[in-house]
Parts: C-alpha cells; structure tokens; sequence
C-alpha cells in the first residue's frame, strides 16, 4: 500500500515451549504477517483468545522483538529501543491497555497523568492547557484534573487513558480490548468517544478485541487472526454480512443479540 502509516511484513514470531535447553523448541505464535494501516484508517483486529492478536499488537508497540519481519512507521524501521530513540515513534502511535487500573499509577493525580507523555515525549506545548482541552474532549471536565485512580469509575478511568493516549496528538491510536470489563451503557459511551475522537481528527485507529461487536461500529475494515495467520482482511460490513472462514464464523455467533424491542 504506497500510503500505509504502518506497514508489516514476513512478520514471524515465536515463543519458547516449556523443557529443558537445548532441547525446547519455539512455539510459533506469529506466522509471516503482512499487513498496511493507512493513515486515519479504522481497523479492527479480532480473534479468539491465543489467535496471535496481542503478540501482534506487542510488535507493533516495539515492545517485543519478532523472530524475522520488518515493522516500518512512515517508511522508517521500527524496532525495540529506549525512549530517546523511539521518541517520534512514540508520539505519532499511542497506545490505550485493556486495563486502566493497572496502567494508571494510583498515586499520581489525573492531571499528572495526562501530563507525563508530553513532558517525557518533549511534545511542544503547554501541558495543563492540553490535558485540560483532551480531558474535555473524552468528556471529563477540569474537576477531574486532582482525582486519583480511586476515585474514578471504570468508564471514567478508561477515559482517562483515552485522554493520556490523545493528548500528544498522535496520527494513530492502538486500542486493547477498550471496553472488556465494562456495562453495556458504559461500553457505548467509550466507544462513541474513541468514534468522535477518530472523526474529528483523522486519527487512525486499531481496534484490538475478541469481540467483533465493538469494531463492527466504528471499523471500516477488519482482520480476523486465527492461529497466528491473518485469515480474513475486507471491509467490515462484507466480512459480517458473509463470513469466508471458519475462526469468522465463530466470532459472529459469540456477538451478543440486541434485546428485542415493542413496537407500539
């Protein structure tokens, strides 16, 4: 894809089976990925539970280093390195975790957080100003600048990673499994808020989820993992409406029906 923003490809990787050297042997967990993430494109990556997706995600952070591949961001290799080194890299792809309360430090106040990618990242702006324009854009509004960890709802938590991840105004948002753990209510309001967010900025968005709901509303695209491989990769609405594989297949079953409704 001559525009991809990111761009995989002979991606392989493997981890070490249980045994004793130099007798274990390598379980491959990624087989020869290829894919393209065009900027401001919406792109869910869905699969069962040890399908490959989060070991995928993991290389595309730097946070893990494949076996063989090539992981470019705007042509230039990406590969695991220090801050200083990935500092670009790190402010043009932000990353929102499953868990919020785990990536939230409980000791440090809600503008301390939103704060710190900016300063540790040297994004040029002035960082209270910033956190206070991206918390009300996730819809927090300034109160919320001295609360801590416990004192925010799950949805207000995941919010604030929202905000933390956007406020370096990144061109690409890598989203774990955004809403797992959340009520049905505060499910739709993260995602309308991840939806807003893309729309308003053209910020390019990876949906990462076992459940194919989530990006069936805000992804025009999505790729189904299955064993370590990439087994479908079309425009979500083609994909849902006529599923090819078997792991698809599946995965639509599993999508919760909407609750039937009277009709006066």
């Amino acid at each position: 894809m001559p525009d991809a923003f990111l761009s995989v490809r002979g991606l392989r990787l493997g981890h070490a089976r249980p045994g004793l050297w130099p007798l274990r042997r390598r379980r491959i967990v990624l087989h020869d990925i290829d894919l393209d993430l065009a900027r401001g494109e919406r792109v869910g990556l869905v699969g069962a539970s040890g399908s490959g997706k989060t070991s995928l995600l993991r290389c595309l952070l730097a946070l893990d280093r494949p076996d063989a591949g090539l992981i470019t961001c705007n042509g230039r290799r990406i590969r695991p390195a220090p801050v200083r080194a990935l500092r670009d890299f790190r402010r043009a792809v932000q990353y929102i975790p499953q868990d919020p309360a785990a990536s939230l430090d409980p000791r440090m106040t809600v503008a301390a957080l939103v704060t710190e990618p900016l300063r540790r990242l040297k994004v040029d702006c002035d960082p209270l100003p910033r956190a206070c324009e991206v918390l009300e854009q996730v819809g927090l509004g300034p109160d919320f600048l001295n609360r801590r960890r416990a004192e925010l709802s799950g949805g207000q938590a995941q919010r604030v990673a929202i905000a933390r991840a956007v406020a370096t105004r990144p061109a690409f948002l890598l989203t774990d499994e955004p809403v797992s753990g959340l009520d049905l209510p505060v499910r739709d309001q993260v995602v309308s808020v991840l939806d807003d967010l893309s729309r308003h900025f053209g910020t390019g968005l990876l949906v990462v989820s076992h459940d194919l709901s989530v990006p069936a509303r805000i992804c025009d695209r999505t790729l189904v993992m299955d064993a370590g491989r990439i087994v479908e990769d079309r425009p979500t609405a083609h994909l849902l409406a006529a599923p090819r594989h078997p792991a698809t297949r599946a995965l639509i079953s599993a999508i919760p029906p909407l609750p039937a409704t009277e009709i006066a």
